[in-house]
């Protein structure tokens, strides 16, 4: 199951836009790249460049990285347009070491607090 079209960003733009004014977080397996949006939920964009390996690799990362950001949805506060840029260190991957690295990420981000989950 995928995240939600809802809380997808789709757009080149939105994705520039990120790149170029977000608050760019750097970990290992991921670099988070975030900013606020107008919209009263947040948006979530991944990226897996295909230097990372083949079309196999790349959607298993972007897959587990996709039910990392599931997971955690409801403890983010809303009003933020994400991206995650997967990194080498991701693919092959543990699901929970993914997890473990985006909790990390979203926390140096002031996203996610140390009490919640």
């Amino acid at each position: 199951m995928s995240i939600k079209r809802r809380y997808r960003l789709r757009r080149p733009q939105d994705f520039a836009r990120l790149r170029a004014e977000g608050q760019v977080t750097r970990h290992a397996m991921m670099i988070l790249s975030v900013a606020p949006n107008p919209l009263t939920h947040n948006r979530y964009g991944i990226i897996t460049a295909k230097r990372l390996g083949n079309a196999v690799k790349r959607n298993r990362a972007r897959r587990q990285v996709s039910h990392a950001l599931r997971a955690l949805h409801p403890a983010l506060p809303a009003g933020f347009d994400v991206v995650c840029i997967v990194r080498g260190a991701a693919i092959g991957a543990e699901q929970s070491a993914i997890m473990a690295a985006l909790r990390q990420t979203l926390r140096r981000a002031d996203l996610l607090s140390e009490d919640e989950l």
